[in-house]
């Protein structure tokens, strides 16, 4: 099992905020929403969430989207929709430039300011973005799922305890919702809790509308302690060939990013043998 060394945590930290990042957005969906952070976006006409598709599906998402967002550009599904699918192909700048254009046509719709705040953080501009959100709000009627996002925020700005809180507050309105959990289990990873992490992630792939990316980010929390082989079947279970590949590809991109993939192989052969 990998040690307790914080060092490998925070060298992985900059590309797991990228991937929290990149979940952000998801909660704004073209025709519905089942998760705030974890990618289930429906787009009409679809049952497949966005953060699901194959490469080539998201390209022909990306089209449709586009077409319908010229064609009605202060739409307010269709620009949330067509941001979401953006920022899913990590055209953030362009993601971002969709919603500041759907908030001018729709300034005081919370919705849509989430949204926004989300789109702001996945582009890196945090306190812009946690403002955003928190100028959404309602503080006599509050919403899990504004509360949720405030949490990703704080805690790509490190400051977990205060995200936990928010996300506790988020459960106590939305019991066992899976984006929550996910959220809090990321925000026990980025500070180096695994077991926590991995417990929460846990619940929350359990729970129903808990999605691939939740998943992926299970098998990095196995991976990440060692469990090589459990890692890898997690990052490809119930998944198409197409779809594994890319899962283990997301597993391998992560781990990577500290030099722990052969480290992994090595532990899990030494088991073996």
């Amino acid at each position: 099992m990998l040690g307790r060394d914080i060092r490998p945590i925070r060298r992985l930290r900059q590309g797991l905020l990228c991937a929290a990042a990149a979940a952000l957005l998801a909660g704004s969906g073209c025709a519905s929403v089942s998760n705030e952070t974890t990618g289930s976006i429906s787009r009409s006409g679809s049952a497949k969430p966005i953060s699901e598709m194959s490469p080539a599906e998201l390209q022909g998402a990306l089209q449709s989207y586009d077409r319908a967002y010229n064609a009605e550009p202060k739409d307010k599904r269709v620009g949330m929709g067509y941001a979401a699918a953006l920022q899913m192909a990590g055209r953030n700048d362009q993601s971002l430039a969709v919603m500041r254009q759907v908030a001018i046509a729709h300034p005081n719709d919370r919705e849509v300011l989430s949204a926004y705040g989300k789109a702001l953080a996945a582009s890196g501009d945090l306190p812009k973005a946690l403002e955003t959100i928190r100028r959404a709000q309602t503080p006599d009627s509050p919403d899990w799922r504004l509360l949720s996002a405030e949490g990703a925020i704080l805690d790509q700005m490190g400051q977990f305890d205060q995200a936990r809180v928010l996300y506790r507050k988020a459960l106590d309105i939305q019991p066992n919702d899976p984006s929550v959990l996910s959220n809090l289990g990321m925000s026990y990873l980025l500070g180096n809790d695994l077991k926590s992490a991995e417990s929460y992630l846990r619940a929350a792939a359990a729970q129903p509308g808990g999605d691939s990316r939740i998943r992926q980010n299970l098998a990095l929390v196995v991976g990440l302690q060692g469990r090589f082989e459990e890692a890898q079947k997690i990052a490809t279970s119930e998944l198409s060939p197409e779809d594994a590949a890319a899962n283990v590809a997301y597993l391998k991109q992560m781990l990577n990013q500290q030099n722990t993939w052969s480290m992994l192989k090595d532990k899990a052969k030494e088991k073996r043998g």
